[in-house]
């Protein structure tokens, strides 16, 4: 699998804390991170600005809801980046703990490190209640149901390429419809069109179909350049319309099947069936949840979300399968899933976020349940803890596909993966931390000068 990424935003609330603190303790909490790590995150590289498209933003987007509550305070607050013994970054961003994993080329690394995440953005979260007497709860979800969303965002290498609109044109329909597998679910709306239930915890919060932001009026399609690698070889395709998981079948899946998708893109053999309007088909879709619904083509035709998924699929079968064994999962598991989505959605259930959660929605809900109870559900829904954690409960009661096992999880919050320049990180940071002055993605500074690259081709 090309390298991949992930970076999750978590939600936190906080007793006796109001959203203008939030910056501040998210910056404490990482702080209180347990476990070997260094702090000294190496910025020099970064260039957010930097569009895809050849051009340089004059500036980013900025929410005026986040806006409202940096008036009167400090102009600077300190960032808690921490660099960890397994690759990882963690630290706060716009008022969130936010965690992303090492880079992964194999999917079952990438899910271990994702479900570490969850652990942990947890212990930290526990280590500060400790501190400051303060309870505090961490969830892995999307909004905090008063018009605020924060990010779970994918990474994946590519060969640099000139032609980012066919590119776009390409991927944007599969990132519209693949919700239907992987969306996180989520009670209600925040936009002003009400509805009991969605597939997309973030699929109302898209305004544009391209651009660098990620903060305000967000595109379905990031066109952040910022590779963290060669630039001249290299670009980092920057995906933000994703949903926080808690299923390990969904956080493979969403990463699986795209890569597979930019696979087909590189060969040039990808559908390039582009929408109509797919700002408005991601919401219409995550609101109607039916895959059979009407979807508007350029040009005045119509396709259905299944259709245009099993385009994607057949393509990739066709000039993929037998490439490898992870790739054999994917396409297996997609098939399964389009059969399941088609024939009887509840089959879902044992690995499918929104309709596990829907179910659950469902069974807790009875005659005399309000919205403020189902919006409580759902965030209980995404809570880390396992002893709070609706998630964790469900599992007691129903089976669900757990696809890596509890000691590859452990390992993961300590182990960087073995076959990425995650691995030399990891070992650095784990080793020689005194030597060190700062750590990026792309390479790690020593105190004596020196420059340590951090290649992306495979190391093992």
């Amino acid at each position: 699998m090309r390298l991949c990424g992930i970076e999750t935003e978590y939600g936190v609330a906080i007793e006796g804390r109001t959203p203008a603190d939030q910056m501040q303790d998210a910056a404490e909490l990482v702080a209180c991170h347990q476990g070997d790590a260094f702090v000294g995150w190496d910025y020099a590289l970064e260039s957010p600005l930097a569009d895809l498209r050849g051009f340089v933003a004059d500036h980013l987007e900025t929410d005026p809801q986040d806006a409202q509550w940096d008036e009167g305070r400090e102009a600077r607050v300190d960032r808690a980046d921490r660099v960890l013994t397994n690759g990882a970054r963690f630290y706060n961003d716009h008022g969130h703990p936010e965690y992303a994993t090492p880079e992964c080329d194999r999917l079952m690394d990438l899910v271990s490190h994702d479900a570490a995440g969850e652990r942990i953005v947890l212990a930290a979260a526990k280590a500060y209640s400790q501190r400051t007497g303060r309870a505090v709860t961490i969830y892995k979800n999307n909004t905090d149901f008063h018009g605020a969303a924060y990010g779970t965002h994918e990474s994946y290498l590519m060969r640099r390429t000139e032609d980012v609109a066919t590119l776009i044109r390409s991927l944007v329909p599969f990132l519209v419809v693949r919700q239907l597998l992987v969306g996180g679910g989520k009670v209600g709306s925040e936009t002003g069109e009400p509805c009991p239930y969605q597939l997309s915890q973030r699929a109302e919060f898209f305004s544009v179909l391209a651009s660098v932001d990620t903060l305000y009026r967000r595109p379905l399609f990031n066109t952040r350049d910022e590779p963290h690698a060669d630039r001249s070889r290299w670009m980092r395709l920057h995906v933000i319309v994703g949903d926080a998981n808690r299923m390990q079948w969904c956080t493979a899946m969403k990463v699986g099947m795209t890569a597979l998708v930019l696979d087909l893109f590189e060969m040039g053999e990808a559908p390039t069936r582009m929408l109509a309007d797919p700002v408005r088909a991601m919401a219409k879709l995550s609101k109607a949840f039916d895959a059979k619904m009407r979807i508007e083509l350029e040009g005045g035709s119509w396709t259905t979300p299944l259709d245009l998924m099993e385009s994607y699929l057949a393509g990739a079968e066709r000039f993929l399968k037998g490439r490898d064994a992870e790739t054999d999962w994917v396409l297996s598991e997609w098939r399964l899933a389009l059969v399941d989505l088609e024939e009887d959605v509840e089959r879902l259930a044992d690995r499918v976020d929104w309709v596990a959660k829907r179910r659950l929605l469902e069974q807790a809900a009875g005659e005399s349940a309000d919205a403020d109870y189902l919006r409580a559900v759902d965030l209980a829904y995404s809570n880390v803890d396992p002893s709070e954690s609706l998630f964790e409960a469900l599992g007691s009661v129903q089976e669900i596909q757990t696809i890596v096992p509890e000691t590859r999880v452990l390992d993961a919050m300590t182990q960087p993966p073995a076959t990425t320049r995650a691995r030399l990180r990891g070992e650095y940071v784990r080793d020689f931390p005194d030597k060190i002055r700062t750590v990026g993605w792309r390479r790690i500074v020593l105190k004596s000068d020196e420059v340590v690259e951090l290649p992306v081709e495979p190391t093992a």
